[in-house]
């Protein structure tokens, strides 16, 4: 599995502490000015480093040295909890991408909005059975390379659902759990500024 970073020595500890049993952990440390490589390695995960900035750029990089044929990828902020990887890899016996849902209840009002915005988007034109940007997913590796998704910024994970409709993949959403992150700032819904900026990159995908 694959947890893009940055700045998240706070959270990490508890989120590779819930690892499932099996799974690989890289960690893609994303232009970290903490701790974060290093606590990462401290807890069993391997680290690489990425230093072109953007959500979509470390996950590209894990991606790349992952030598699984199914992927994971889940925040390091704490928000979400890897026990829930399981399912989704399990759905990949009948789908080609398996994405989590989770709850609205923790995040602020305009990362709501914007991704009930986006979300409404891809059921409507795309015809995708989303409610949520999959910032949880399970995949199988090489099919996610032919897929050849190229946004590095935040707007991969759109990007992702977009080409998954074209290609006529068969795309499940499940629910997953979703906390309050458990250090630090979200880069994105931490702020307005911040939100704003994500949702243009991903309407620039969906133009």
């Amino acid at each position: 599995m694959i947890i893009p970073c940055m700045n998240e020595a706070g959270s990490l500890p508890g989120v590779l502490a819930r690892i499932p049993d099996g799974y690989r952990v890289i960690v893609v440390d994303n232009n970290s000015t903490d701790m974060t490589a290093q606590v990462a390695k401290d807890h069993g995960a391997t680290v690489i480093g990425e230093t072109v900035p953007g959500y979509g750029s470390a996950v590209h990089a894990g991606v790349l040295a992952a030598g699984t044929e199914i992927l994971c990828v889940l925040d390091g902020d704490g928000s979400m909890d890897p026990q829930d990887l399981p399912p989704l890899v399990a759905a990949l016996d009948n789908a080609d991408l398996a994405v989590g849902r989770r709850g609205s209840g923790n995040s602020p009002l305009h990362a709501r909005l914007g991704n009930a915005i986006l979300s409404l988007r891809l059921r409507t034109k795309y015809k995708l059975p989303v409610h949520d940007l999959g910032a949880v997913r399970a995949v199988r590796r090489q099919a996610l390379l032919d897929l050849d998704v190229t946004d590095r910024r935040s707007g991969y994970p759109l990007q992702l659902l977009v080409l998954a409709s074209e290609a006529g993949w068969t795309v499940v959403e499940l629910p997953v759990t979703y906390s309050p992150r458990t250090a630090g700032t979200s880069k994105v819904s931490g702020s307005v500024k911040g939100t704003i900026v994500a949702v243009r990159d991903f309407w620039k995908v969906l133009s």
